[in-house]
């Protein structure tokens, strides 16, 4: 018996319990993969290669233990380049989209759980979890984000969507006060500061599951808009939806502008995420203090500072959006973005100056991620929802790998943190300039959709 498909839209019941998953995976991201992650596993590293030891080489290029992190997160999000378009096609066939976001949310549970036991000279396996849980994370936001077409019309979506984002901040801010405590205290609680790291990512990884299990008891599936043919497999169906999703997409020309604009200035603003807590730890921290762990409790404020700064954003931007629009309103974080590589590079000495780029960084992150997401929605066709999101996934985490190679590559071959996060700014001025001649309205109607201004009227009753 299947489920039935009239369930009403902008149910508060059901959009809060959406809100909540992004409440559970924010803790475990910006915890584990954004903050204490990389300097974690550079620490491991070289104390086992030394600084600056070459863990491996390539054709082109080495990957040094300063490096080895970035490497781990490209080689993730490649991969994720072949996985998340077919598994959204598959879901678009399927009643499967609510269990296949458990299966992947549950799976980087599991691998975040583990990385607990990473120590000594365990670089290697370390570096492989974060490859799986950065995966899986990322293909349980394939159905997440198609769930926002489901639950919420036209004129909510940047509003949900923007709130969803400042939900999932907020519970990273709580995630963080609490690993900040257990990182300042632990000589009194009888444990190293590398003991007290790890509980962090085991913290976090269970935080993720408790609550995403609260969500997926609010979610409601609804039923595929397609049906399978009975003599194909659902393998089969999702390689061919996929090629029928890009056969798609090139005819919906200003959606495809859009997409390869929000790959370049997302793939920016990824690996300005992932790779801040290394650059920060590199360059306004020494070797002696690295190996104390003194910069891991600075660097759970700066990232404290930045999650409160991203809740304000994303709200505060989401009512600029109202009056400018959702497009112009990203154009102009993405100018402020430009700044902050450039401020990073030329000008950051002490970390009061790093407490202060947080602020900034915040404000823009919570703004261009959460608009973009909701403009895209407004783009792509009904029933289609899975299949495009697997793409838009791909341009937010599956792609950034150009971002982590790049930012590998320059830290071997100069061996400076800041040359590698100024060459960033590439992808924020190329990814703004195909934003500003993205016409979006017309790749909305495109798309068969209205705009929110339109959709507001529609249900406006009639005088």
């Amino acid at each position: 018996m299947t489920e039935q498909t009239n369930y009403a839209k902008n149910d508060r019941k059901e959009i809060f319990g959406w809100m909540l998953y992004d409440w559970a995976n924010s803790a475990f991201f910006t915890t584990v993969i954004s903050v204490m992650l990389s300097p974690y596993l550079i620490s491991v590293a070289e104390k086992s290669l030394g600084k600056n030891a070459v863990v491996f080489s390539l054709y082109f290029f080495d990957v040094t233990t300063g490096g080895w992190p970035a490497f781990c997160i490209a080689v993730s999000v490649l991969s994720m380049v072949f996985v998340l378009p077919v598994l959204g096609s598959i879901a678009d066939y399927t009643h499967l989209k609510k269990k296949l976001m458990g299966i992947f949310c549950y799976a980087g549970v599991i691998a975040g759980s583990l990385m607990f036991f990473v120590k000594g000279d365990s670089y290697i396996w370390g570096g492989i979890l974060l490859v799986f849980s950065n995966m899986s994370f990322a293909a349980a936001n394939v159905f997440y984000n198609a769930f926002l077409i489901d639950i919420a019309t036209e004129d909510q979506r940047d509003k949900v969507s923007s709130y969803g984002y400042g939900f999932g901040y907020i519970g990273g801010v709580v995630m963080l006060v609490l690993n900040l405590l257990l990182v300042n205290n632990n000589e009194s609680l009888g444990i190293d500061k590398g003991t007290a790291v790890r509980i962090s990512f085991l913290t976090a990884s269970v935080w993720w599951g408790v609550f995403g299990a609260i969500s997926f008891a609010l979610i409601r599936n609804r039923n595929a808009s397609k049906v399978a043919p009975d003599h194909e497999s659902l393998l089969t169906i999702g390689f061919k939806e996929l090629w029928q999703t890009f056969r798609e997409l090139k005819k919906l020309r200003h959606t495809l502008r859009f997409l390869i604009g929000y790959l370049f200035y997302n793939d920016g603003i990824q690996t300005v995420i992932l790779m801040s807590s290394a650059f920060i730890s590199q360059e306004l921290f020494s070797q002696e203090e690295r190996d104390a762990s003194a910069d891991q409790a600075f660097l759970i404020k700066v990232f404290l500072v930045a999650q409160v700064s991203a809740f304000v954003g994303a709200i505060v931007f989401e009512r600029i959006a109202r009056v400018i629009g959702a497009k112009k309103t990203i154009i102009v974080s993405l100018l402020v973005w430009c700044g902050i590589v450039i401020f990073a590079y030329g000008y950051l000495a002490t970390q009061l100056q790093a407490l202060i780029m947080a602020v900034f960084i915040g404000l823009v992150l919570g703004s261009a991620q959460a608009l973009s997401r909701s403009l895209y929605s407004q783009m792509i066709p009904v029933g289609r929802e899975s299949s495009f999101f697997g793409l838009y996934e791909i341009s937010e985490k599956g792609t950034s790998w150009m971002g982590q190679l790049m930012f590998t590559i320059i830290v071997g071959a100069t061996g400076s943190f800041r040359h590698a996060i100024l060459g960033l700014v590439v992808f924020f001025v190329v990814g703004n300039l195909i934003l500003i001649f993205t016409d979006t309205t017309r790749a909305i109607h495109e798309a068969g959709n209205l705009t929110p201004e339109e959709a507001e009227l529609s249900a406006q009753p009639n005088l």
